[in-house]
């Protein structure tokens, strides 16, 4: 199915709402019937019609079709958030007594949740470095259920194989849920490689301007139907109107933000690359990335997130640097228009720092849609600022 189509065309009926460019908001609760059959059979299916809010609703569905069709997914289920998403798709594969294989450090709230919340229900996690197939394979044990990716993952960057953890899946009638929040379905289709459920933050690209929280989960009809009859309906997680229609507006113009935010990447790169307090630069499409060649083989594109590593000895000078820093602002999240950086330092104590441990040196930075020379011209600014520091 063609991107222009999918964007600007899927799912809009332009002729049920007054044949409006822009489809509407249907701000509303609960929908109404004229005949006592239909709301009955609403009851009994509400999968397959428009009966509340917190199940379906027409611009929620319009937004649904299109995400659907970027994952080349047969549907989809959209969230108040990404870790709703995550939340709805392991409960949705797991009970008491069953064990799940994770990658090492994923996303906080992927593991808050095997670690705190699925222990009280007898549900273990065990931990595993995704870069070698092999290691699911000797995780999984009688009761796995789950085996959980996030390719590429979003400090670091490790990918797993996708296609071949998703054949080892199989054959052990196992469900593979993957996060595809780094590269967006425009530069990766874990399902097109046999992955059964692909989740992602649609706060970042698919939003694109920093304004709406949400996430996405891609799949089967079968899987899918049966997580909405159950964990998205009871946990009440679905995505509002309002907040569909924002993200069906930043998908308009989703590609075109893609390209633009991976040129200037590309020379921020370069400029972190050349620069002498720079140690390291980590970006899965560089040559020196480990995994590149794996890289090449999965993505299409890498879009703007780039981890570098600073040359010190003290967490202060991360902090200078940071601090003075006049465009680029210090948050978490990407995927907005807006350049950003998150040192790592910030989610320790200062006491805990270690300078000989590269991670603890290491800075985020998301490249938005500013010119190039702008934001080089304020990195250069912050590096300035620690030149005489340790």
């Amino acid at each position: 199915m063609d991107i222009s189509y999918i964007l600007n065309e899927l799912g809009e009926e332009r002729d049920d709402y007054f044949r409006a460019i822009a489809p509407p908001i249907m701000q509303t609760s609960n929908f109404a019937f004229s005949k006592v059959d239909d709301l009955r059979k609403a009851f009994e299916d509400e999968y397959s019609t428009w009966l509340y809010s917190r199940g379906l609703n027409p611009t929620v569905d319009i937004l649904r079709k299109k995400l659907a069709a970027l994952d080349g997914a047969e549907d989809c289920l959209v969230f108040n958030s990404g870790a709703a998403a995550i939340f709805a798709a392991v409960l949705a594969n797991v009970k008491s007594g069953d064990h799940i294989v994770s990658v090492k450090n994923p996303y906080a709230w992927a593991q808050k949740m095997f670690d705190v919340i699925l222990p009280r229900f007898n549900v273990n996690v065990t931990y595993v470095d995704g870069t070698i197939t092999d290691n699911f394979s000797k995780a999984i044990q009688s009761n796995t259920t789950i085996i959980y990716l996030e390719s590429p993952n979003s400090w670091f960057y490790e990918l797993q194989d996708l296609a071949a953890v998703a054949i080892l899946a199989k054959q052990h009638n196992i469900i593979t849920i993957c996060d595809n929040s780094y590269c967006s379905p425009i530069f990766q289709q874990p399902i097109l490689m046999g992955v059964d459920l692909v989740l992602q933050s649609a706060t970042k690209y698919i939003g694109g301007h920093s304004d709406t929280i949400a996430g996405v989960l891609s799949g089967s009809n079968t899987m899918i139907k049966k997580i909405f009859e159950s964990e998205y309906m009871n946990i009440g997680s679905g995505i509002q109107p309002f907040n569909a229609w924002l993200l069906i507006r930043g998908l308009r113009t989703l590609p075109a933000r893609l390209e633009r935010i991976t040129r200037t990447t590309a020379e921020v790169i370069s400029f972190l690359k050349n620069h002498p307090r720079v140690e390291q630069v980590i970006f899965p499409l560089d040559p020196s990335f480990p995994q590149y060649e794996l890289a090449k083989q999965q993505m299409t594109g890498a879009c703007g997130l780039v981890t570098f590593i600073i040359k010190t000895n003290s967490s202060k000078t991360i902090e200078t640097f940071c601090e003075s820093l006049k465009h680029i602002l210090m948050a978490v999240s990407w995927g907005g228009y807006e350049s950003l950086i998150l040192p790592k330092c910030a989610g320790m104590r200062p006491e805990t720092f270690n300078a000989n441990d590269p991670g603890h040196r290491s800075l985020r930075l998301y490249a938005g849609l500013e010119e190039p020379a702008y934001l080089t011209a304020d990195l250069s600014l912050a590096f300035n600022a620690i030149q005489h520091l340790p």
